[in-house]
């Protein structure tokens, strides 16, 4: 029994002399892996050091304190840890290692600024967690310059090779330093809290979610300091390609011209600004979907080493050229599904200013439609409200392009043009603005404004829509004798199209409508035969040239009287000092005594001035007439024989004309 005993005794003092042995080993193999691993950082000419490293074999868990890293750059970056805990520690090859759990305790990650007007930027955390970790065995190796591309490109790659079912973050803190040089005494700082990241796997991101993020900014104005602060809650994201990030800062991806989705879906609200200058501002929400880059139009490091630093000599205008198409190109490589804010409200010492929405998508360069609506603000005669204002296309990159063009010297009104079809249309909905100081709005229920079908910069396609009415001004004397006559305020509502047809060389203007409310209606129709494409050119010579070749088309003309021709009687009695039914004898003699001038001459020119003379004996009538040429009329000497020989001029049409209740 006493030898069973002492062999039981032996086992267990060489089992635990093994057990300890092997804990020592692997403390030493592990101890010697992270030296192994800073020791390749400091081969790069940075810092880098760490305090005591312990290993339990057991839970296999690795920590490290004191982790400290300084680039060896002339503007140097700095990361220190004061504890880097990873449990259910794993190396499932020779390039990663992997962890149940990582924890980051008191990070602090530190940028000397090259800028003359920043000396640093601090970015510190308590704790970062991360669950289900994978990333590379090595330390990465920091970048050797600290310009913002590099360092971007250097986060977004690091970010690109690590996966993790999640990283929380409760506290997150940057503050921004003003360099001495630059003496605005400007105070810039921030704190997000809650930040939650979920499934980040081969460079994506599933989801993210900050609580909360405060913006500071304390400063000087004229020796008066200024507060403002921001204030933005549950900022939220999905499907983030962090790898399509960092190929915008890589040049080797310059010639990459493949579209990445970057981001599938961001929210925000609400944000609220305050400032201790009165200034307060708050919006409800923000959206922001389907977010796309091209890298090889989006290569950053090159536009940014463009840019001059502060207290350089002005670009050179080739400089700046350059430089604008560098921006124009970057717009080019952006494309955005859709982009919302919702419920503006700002508040001014000035007043209230609300705004219900704005929306946009942008493609390729070009804004699709630039949407504001409800917008409600105050000027000095009164209220101001705006149901919608759109632009319905805006090509951004193309005007960034030409705006480098005018750099050197102002465009000629020929160049000038060229921003026309930069533009589709433009859209104006329910607006209600003061007219004057009368207490009296104008009102517009609608106008739209469309072109396009560009020869050269010339549009050849227009449509025109407008819907609005506004108070007459007794003390204009235009106006005068709508207002003598009742009427304080004068609807319209026109419609007008014009387009030309290239393969029959024909240019139409229809429809051509007129509604003065109490006052008329009117449409027309106006067709010109054999317009070159040469009649839109931007040279005033080439055009008046193409001119001469232009033949006049049918014109047909219809007018139905609401109460304008009774106006315009009283009005000639008021002139006259006749009653009105001696106003309208005179009118109709005139008229008479025209027909008897033209005699049997032009039985169609007689007949028009008979359907006049009814239309204006009769209140309320229609009026109808069309006129076709006989044979081709070159529209220009048409035009100069309308001055000089009316009569001549009608005869070179065959005239229809009537009149009807």
């Amino acid at each position: 029994m006493k030898k069973i005993l002492l062999g039981l005794i032996a086992v267990a003092v060489l089992a635990a002399g093994g057990y300890f042995g092997f804990d020592f080993y692997a403390q030493r193999r592990v101890t010697r892996d992270v030296e192994a691993a800073f020791e390749q950082v400091r081969a790069t000419g940075a810092k880098a050091s760490h305090g005591k490293i312990t290993f339990d074999t057991k839970s296999r868990t690795l920590t490290i304190a004191d982790v400290a890293t300084e680039s060896g750059t002339q503007s140097p970056v700095s990361v220190k840890v004061a504890s880097l805990t990873m449990t259910g520690l794993g190396q499932p090859d020779a390039a990663r290692v992997s962890a149940d759990h990582v924890e980051f305790n008191d990070v602090e990650i530190g940028v000397t600024s090259p800028s003359p007007a920043i000396a640093s930027v601090t970015y510190k955390a308590p704790q970062i967690s991360v669950k289900g970790y994978s990333g590379p065995a090595a330390l990465p190796h920091l970048p050797a310059s600290s310009s913002l591309s590099e360092l971007y490109r250097f986060a977004f790659g690091q970010l690109a090779n690590i996966n993790a079912s999640s990283v929380a973050a409760p506290k997150l803190t940057a503050t921004i330093t003003s360099s001495a040089a630059a003496k605005s005494g400007d105070d810039l700082g921030g704190t997000s809290s809650g930040l939650a990241i979920e499934n980040i796997k081969d460079g994506k991101i599933a989801s993210s979610r900050i609580d909360r993020v405060l913006l500071t900014i304390n400063s000087q104005a004229a020796g008066t300091p200024i507060k403002m602060t921001g204030d933005i809650a549950n900022i939220v994201a999905t499907d983030v390609d962090v790898g399509a990030m960092a190929a915008i800062f890589d040049p080797a991806k310059a010639d990459d011209d493949r579209e990445y989705q970057v981001q599938g879906h961001v929210s925000a609200g609400p944000y609220v600004i305050t400032s201790t200058r009165g200034v307060n501002m708050r919006i409800d929400g923000m959206t922001i979907d389907d977010v796309r880059i091209n890298p090889s139009k989006m290569q950053l490091p090159a536009l940014l080493a463009m840019i001059p630093p502060q207290g350089s000599p002005p670009p050179s205008a080739a400089q700046a050229r350059e430089l604008l198409d560098k921006v124009a190109s970057l717009y080019s490589g952006v494309g955005i599904a859709n982009a919302e804010m919702r419920g503006l409200s700002v508040e001014t010492p000035q007043g209230p200013l609300k705004l219900a929405s704005m929306r946009f998508n942008f493609e390729h360069g070009k804004i699709g439609e630039l949407a504001v609506e409800g917008l409600d603000t105050r000027a000095p005669n009164g209220p101001i409200k705006v149901g919608r204002f759109a632009l319905k296309s805006l090509d951004v990159a193309s005007f960034m392009r030409l705006s480098a063009q005018f750099t050197a010297q102002k465009p000629s009104a020929e160049q000038a043009l060229a921003l026309f079809p930069l533009i589709e249309g433009v859209e104006v909905k329910g607006v209600a603005s003061p007219y004057k100081a009368t207490g009296k709005p104008v009102n517009i229920d609608v106008l739209s404004l469309d072109w396009g079908q560009f020869v050269g910069s010339i549009p050849s396609k227009l449509r025109l829509t407008a819907k609005l009415a506004a108070p007459l001004d007794a003390a204009d004397p235009r106006q005068q004798p709508l207002v003598a006559a009742g009427i304080d305020r004068m609807a319209v509502d026109a419609d007008l199209g014009a387009a030309w047809t290239e393969a029959s060389r024909a240019f139409a203007l229809e429809p051509v409508k007129l509604d003065m409310a109490g006052l008329l209606n009117a449409s027309a129709k106006l067709s010109l035969g054999n317009v070159p494409r040469e009649a839109f050119s931007t040279s005033a010579a080439e055009a008046m040239g193409a001119a001469a070749q232009i033949e006049t088309g049918t014109i047909e003309l219809t007018v139905h009287d609401l109460g304008v021709i009774d106006l315009a009687v009283a009005q000639f009695a008021r002139t006259r000092n006749v009653s009105r039914d001696e106003a309208r004898k005179v009118i109709l003699d005139a008229i008479k005594a025209q027909g008897d001038e033209i005699g049997g001459g032009n039985p169609d020119a007689t007949g028009l001035l008979i359907a006049i003379s009814q239309f204006i004996e009769t209140p309320g009538q229609t009026l109808v007439i069309k006129l076709t040429p006989r044979a081709k009329a070159p529209a220009l000497q048409l035009m100069q024989l309308l001055k000089t020989d009316p009569q001549s001029a009608l005869a070179q049409f065959r005239i229809e004309a009537s009149t009807g209740l």
